[in-house]
This record gives C-alpha cells, sequence and structure tokens, in this order.
C-alpha cells in the first residue's frame, strides 16, 4: 500500500462549490477509483491560500492522478474547471508532494 498526496489549487471563493460537489460525488468516479485500488482518499483546504491538499492511499502503483485518459474522469475534469486552477486538458494542476515523515 502507498501513501500519495499533493497539491491543487481552488479558485478563490469557491470553497462550498467545491464542497458541495465532491459532497455528491458522482457514483461511478467513486468505483473507479476503487477500482483501481484508492481506498482513501482526503483533500484539504487552507483557507489562507486556497491551496487543495490531497491524500490518497493506493494499492498498486498508481493514484487517481494515473486515470487521465478515462472518459468518467475527463467527464469530472470538465466539471470542476471552472472553480480550480486547471491545465489545457481541464486536468487540475497537481504538484507531488513528497513524503519527508510517516508515523503508522
Amino acid at each position: 500500500m502507498q501513501r500519495l498526496a499533493f497539491k491543487m489549487k481552488l479558485n478563490e471563493g469557491q470553497k462550498e462549490a467545491y464542497k458541495k460537489r465532491h459532497d455528491q460525488l458522482w457514483t461511478e468516479l467513486r468505483q473507479l477509483l476503487k477500482e483501481n485500488g484508492v481506498s482513501e482518499y482526503s483533500i484539504f483546504l487552507d483557507e489562507e491560500t486556497s491551496t487543495l491538499f490531497a491524500f490518497q492511499k493506493v494499492s498498486g502503483t498508481g493514484g487517481s492522478q494515473d486515470l487521465a485518459n478515462n472518459p468518467i474522469v475527463k467527464k469530472w475534469w470538465d466539471f470542476m474547471a471552472d472553480i480550480m486552477e486547471v491545465n489545457a486538458d481541464n486536468s487540475p494542476v497537481s504538484i507531488p508532494l513528497e513524503e519527508v515523515f510517516y508515523m503508522e
């Protein structure tokens, strides 16, 4: 089991929209993530900087960020593009974070 972390950027004033969309996460997207080994997925918000911090536990070699070619993921990216910083293909600008400490 690997632990992955990355950060993304939320557009200012979009906390409630972001939270609402994730509270209503599509069943097919939730299933896709689980089928691809994502067993835990948390996202935290630093409201001072609008930085989102994401954490996943993943079995296998990749996490949610490795599902870029899946149509469900692309549809989700399009749905989220108006409230967060995205690349040209509407994927979130996502910066991997290096783990420097872990305590079990």
